[in-house]
């Protein structure tokens, strides 16, 4: 059995136990590309549904409507392109159609990439995160008995299956820059477990993150400079998932810190600070807090004992969000004010490591494959939020899609615990 660590937190109030939703890739407000420079939403006006496009990336934000013809119906999903065009998914009589939308001068220009047609009427189809690059987009579709990964936009001959799993599966995890190795959380034989499926290799399955034989473990977030990882498991408290984290190579065993218990709350981490390549222990992660007075925001790292309780801008559109190296905050937002702003979070400094306090080890990212292992801090989740106030790094030269060695495999050796 993989180790795990519950960590209390300071000043810790036990929380009443509670469940968030098992798939953590419902559709935000807003979705942005992995590089933050565009975003997508499914906006309104009188009662109408329609594309809109956000450009982040220059000195003021600003949103490009891309109606068509008619409304869109509510449920229909958008997700923006590296190249600031928009990927719409429509389900038209019982298909699943796919489209690339742009602006042409005062309308909308649509290039239709194909569809994808269900054989069982059950299963669910849903765009998969955006990939890194944004070159690509890719789809899930979940059936009783088993999950295909699509290729929805980016190919040569329109819709392609690149993988079929036994099982249904959630979630979506980018582990490389390369958009090869995606996390998927599986459920099979009435457990779920984090694989791997690797999407140049014929859709080849390993297994990634098994903590204990009967707990439910899901991969939530993953950073590829640092390693850190964000998982949800039951394995310390069964029948309750917890938030823990972890260090994709690292030797120390999942880490549960209470702090991420808020009472009364449901708390969903949305991202992760990059750039940290030599200490994941003090990346920033953002949570969204979901309580009885609302929605807001936290932060935490992994080397703290609390977590920093913010209040979201007006019109958050709330999940969405990006971090910059320098640890800086952009939160999306629009009210009638401002139909298309961001706003630019500044958490407390990182404070010094509590003594004691476990810090993970640098990543192995040698050939063959870096054992998938974790470590945490706590925090102090009774905060109320307050007012927040207001270069990337070279990236590392990629890994060869080197495998990731699935937690129950890990050296841990003598740091089980109990």
């Amino acid at each position: 059995m993989t180790a795990c660590v519950i960590e209390p937190s300071a000043g810790h109030v036990e929380p009443s136990a509670g469940h968030e939703d098992e798939d953590v890739s419902a559709p935000s407000g807003c979705t942005l590309t992995a590089d933050g420079a565009y975003g997508a939403r499914l906006a309104s006006a009188g009662g109408s549904w329609f594309p809109e496009r956000w450009t982040l990336d220059g000195p003021e934000p600003y949103a490009v409507p891309l109606p068509r013809n008619q409304p869109e119906e509510p449920g229909t999903e958008v997700q923006p392109m590296a190249d600031g065009r928009v990927l719409i998914h429509r389900v038209v009589a019982g298909r699943h159609a796919f489209s690339l939308l742009y602006p042409t001068g005062p309308g909308t220009g649509e290039l239709p990439l194909g569809a994808v047609e269900c054989p069982d009427g059950a299963a669910r189809l849903r765009l998969l995160p955006p990939a890194p690059g944004g070159e690509r987009a890719y789809a899930l579709a979940v059936g009783p008995r088993a999950t295909s990964v699509w290729l929805v936009a980016g190919g040569a001959f329109g819709p392609e299956r690149l993988a079929e799993l036994p099982g249904r599966c959630s979630g979506g995890v980018w582990l490389d820059r390369s958009g090869r190795l995606l996390a998927l959380d599986r459920e099979t034989g009435g457990h779920t477990k984090s694989v791997v499926v690797d999407l140049e290799a014929g859709g080849e399955v390993s297994p990634l993150l098994q903590i204990a034989a009967e707990s439910d473990d899901r991969l939530l977030l993953a950073d590829h400079d640092s390693g850190l990882l964000i998982v949800r498991s039951d394995a310390p408290s069964p029948g309750q998932d917890r938030l823990g984290w972890g260090v994709l190579g690292s030797s120390l065993p999942v880490r549960f810190p209470e702090c991420l218990r808020v009472r009364d709350c449901s708390v969903t981490p949305f991202a992760i600070q990059p750039g940290q390549v030599l200490t994941p222990e003090s990346c920033a992660v953002a949570l969204r807090v979901d309580g009885p007075t609302g929605s807001w925001v936290g932060v935490w790292r992994p080397a703290e004992r609390r977590v920093h309780h913010l209040r979201a801008p007006e019109g958050w559109l709330a999940g969405a969000g990006l971090w910059t190296p320098e640890g800086v905050l952009r939160l999306p937002y629009a009210t009638e004010a401002v139909p298309c702003g961001v706003a630019q979070v500044s958490p407390p400094p990182a404070a010094a490591p509590e003594p004691g306090a476990a810090t993970a080890p640098l990543p192995d990212r040698e050939p063959a494959a870096p054992a998938a292992e974790h470590s945490v801090q706590p925090a102090d989740p009774s905060a109320r939020p307050a007012e927040p106030s207001a270069r990337p790094a070279e990236p590392p030269a990629a890994p060869s899609a080197a495998r990731p060695v699935p937690l129950q495999e890990a050296p841990l050796g003598r740091l089980v615990t109990n």
